[in-house]
Protein backbone atom coordinates (compact mmCIF):
# COMPACT_ATOMS: atom_id res chain seq x y z
CA UNK A 1 0.00 0.00 0.00
CA UNK A 2 1.49 3.28 -0.83
CA UNK A 3 -0.08 7.06 -0.93
CA UNK A 4 -2.07 7.69 -3.90
CA UNK A 5 0.10 10.83 -4.70
CA UNK A 6 2.69 7.65 -5.74
CA UNK A 7 0.68 5.63 -7.94
CA UNK A 8 -0.13 6.02 -11.39
CA UNK A 9 -4.01 5.71 -12.43
CA UNK A 10 -5.08 3.48 -15.26
CA UNK A 11 -8.40 4.85 -16.67
CA UNK A 12 -11.19 2.88 -18.66
CA UNK A 13 -13.39 5.87 -20.34
CA UNK A 14 -17.11 5.90 -20.26
CA UNK A 15 -16.33 4.75 -24.37
CA UNK A 16 -14.23 1.60 -23.14
CA UNK A 17 -10.76 2.78 -24.22
CA UNK A 18 -7.93 2.20 -21.53
CA UNK A 19 -5.28 4.22 -20.74
CA UNK A 20 -3.10 5.80 -18.22
CA UNK A 21 -3.91 9.09 -17.03
CA UNK A 22 -0.63 10.88 -15.66
CA UNK A 23 -2.82 13.62 -14.26
CA UNK A 24 -5.57 12.05 -12.52
CA UNK A 25 -8.11 13.74 -13.97
CA UNK A 26 -9.16 11.78 -16.88
CA UNK A 27 -13.05 10.12 -16.77
CA UNK A 28 -13.93 6.94 -16.30
CA UNK A 29 -13.32 3.85 -13.85
CA UNK A 30 -9.48 4.14 -12.43
CA UNK A 31 -7.23 1.07 -10.86
CA UNK A 32 -3.72 2.33 -9.55
CA UNK A 33 -0.46 0.90 -10.08
CA UNK A 34 2.87 2.19 -8.62
CA UNK A 35 4.68 4.31 -10.70
CA UNK A 36 7.20 1.71 -12.02
CA UNK A 37 7.51 -0.41 -15.37
CA UNK A 38 8.42 -3.46 -13.41
CA UNK A 39 4.69 -2.66 -11.51
CA UNK A 40 2.93 -1.97 -14.83
CA UNK A 41 4.16 -5.35 -16.57
CA UNK A 42 3.39 -7.86 -13.13
CA UNK A 43 0.12 -6.03 -13.51
CA UNK A 44 -0.64 -6.57 -17.05
CA UNK A 45 1.11 -10.30 -16.89
CA UNK A 46 -0.93 -11.08 -14.13
CA UNK A 47 -3.93 -9.80 -16.49
CA UNK A 48 -5.45 -7.51 -13.19
CA UNK A 49 -6.32 -4.51 -15.46
CA UNK A 50 -8.92 -7.02 -17.21
CA UNK A 51 -10.33 -8.18 -14.33
CA UNK A 52 -10.59 -4.51 -12.67
CA UNK A 53 -12.40 -3.52 -15.67
CA UNK A 54 -14.11 -6.41 -17.09
CA UNK A 55 -13.14 -6.40 -20.35
CA UNK A 56 -10.06 -7.71 -22.72
CA UNK A 57 -7.40 -4.97 -23.57
CA UNK A 58 -5.41 -5.31 -26.50
CA UNK A 59 -1.90 -6.24 -26.41
CA UNK A 60 -1.37 -2.58 -28.36
CA UNK A 61 -2.73 -0.69 -25.15
CA UNK A 62 -0.75 -2.47 -23.13
CA UNK A 63 2.58 -1.46 -25.23
CA UNK A 64 1.42 1.99 -25.63
CA UNK A 65 0.64 2.12 -21.38
CA UNK A 66 4.63 0.72 -21.14
CA UNK A 67 5.65 3.49 -23.61
CA UNK A 68 3.84 6.23 -21.93
CA UNK A 69 5.53 4.77 -18.53
CA UNK A 70 9.13 5.02 -19.84
CA UNK A 71 8.79 8.87 -21.35
CA UNK A 72 7.02 9.96 -17.77
CA UNK A 73 10.47 9.08 -16.20
CA UNK A 74 10.16 6.28 -13.59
Amino acid sequence: MKPKKELVRVVRSPQGEVSLDLTGRKPGRGAYVCHSAECLNKAIKSRRFEREFNCEIPQEVYELMSKEMAESGE
